[in-house]
């Protein structure tokens, strides 16, 4: 390799490192609203609730992996009556892998004022083999389910559909068969308007351990917590306005610490969940999560159990989530 070569690869990393560095500041130190303190009244029953979806997904039935057909029938099976409990009418979009019938599961409220605009927010259910998937993903399929309890009476301005989404995990993830990918692609051929997408990524993980948090980058410890007691909002450069504004109606719902990014998929781990379908059909997205990896050092074992989650937390995440629903489809 000639010198003049060296020099120019040594120019592009800098100047690729000032650009990672400039997206994650100028969305770190970005005004936020002004607003009162959260209206929490965390119910007792809300943490039970959250805690026994949990329970019944991660214990009673275990690890749910594209290899156990029948236990994600029966976490499908589990969602789907849930949702009638609360007086839903929820619709399965059916589509096969390697001769079986894998759902999505959708709940759709529909807009008042303008129905052909779409807020989507989802969570997967399905789970690595042999893990019982606490944290990924039944901590996130609990809140959603809470989600939906929270809004069944709600009258949104946008239509809000809610979807439970079947194969995130490998040997699928980041493949057509990923049942987000299976719906965002749908979507996209019928033209349907997705203003924006919300993913439920691995959200009941934290402590108060200083250190305890890690990131993709070695510069990043300069402007974020090493302590991992916040939820963070991952989008990339298109989705960088969601970012700002799923972090503030957060801010206004609930009390949990938020942290942003939003810059190039280059990011390790920016990408890996189901919002990176909704990317690749042009539909900005963002991902709420605990950071999986970076904190969690149960992420795709067996030590992913209930007990490890923090369901006090879960619980202000929820109410920090339905108000970002509320204003998202306003």
């Amino acid at each position: 390799m000639t010198k003049k070569m060296m020099i120019y690869i040594l120019l592009v990393i800098i100047l690729l490192a000032a650009f990672l560095g400039y997206s994650l500041l100028k969305v770190r130190l970005a005004p936020t609203v002004s607003v009162s303190g959260p209206d929490l009244n965390l119910s007792r029953d809300t943490v039970r609730q959250l805690y026994e979806h949990v329970k019944h997904l991660s214990v009673h039935i275990g690890s749910r992996s594209i290899h156990e057909y029948d236990k994600i029938e029966e976490t499908k099976n589990y969602i789907v009556s849930c949702l009638e409990e609360l007086g839903y009418a929820p619709i399965l979009q059916d589509y096969k892998y390697e001769g079986k019938v894998y759902s999505n599961v959708i709940v759709s409220i529909k807009g008042e004022k303008h129905p052909g605009e779409t807020i989507v927010f989802g969570a997967h259910y399905d789970t690595v083999y042999g893990t019982p998937g606490a944290d990924d993903n039944a901590s996130a399929v609990a809140v959603l389910l809470e989600i939906c309890r929270a809004l069944k009476d709600f009258s949104p301005g946008k239509t809000l559909k809610l979807i439970f989404f079947t194969l995130e995990e490998p040997p699928v993830f980041r493949s057509k068969s990923m049942g987000s990918y299976v719906y965002a692609s749908e979507a996209k051929r019928k033209g349907e308007d997705i203003r924006a997408m919300v993913c439920l990524e691995m959200v009941g993980y934290y402590n108060d351990k200083k250190g305890g948090q890690a990131f993709p980058l070695p510069f990043m410890n300069l402007v974020y917590p090493s302590t991992p007691n916040f939820i963070a909002v991952v989008g990339n450069l298109k989705s960088k306005s969601l970012v700002k504004k799923v972090k503030d109606a957060l801010s206004k719902g609930s009390d949990i610490p938020v942290e942003t990014l939003s810059t190039v998929s280059l990011v390790p781990g920016i990408d890996f969940s189901d919002h990176r379908s909704f990317w690749k059909m042009g539909y900005p997205a963002v991902m709420v999560t605990d950071t999986a990896f970076y904190r969690n050092p149960n992420y795709h074992s067996p030590a992913d159990t209930i007990d490890t989650l923090n369901f006090d937390k879960m619980s202000s995440l929820l109410t920090g989530l339905v108000q970002v629903a509320k204003d998202l489809t306003d």
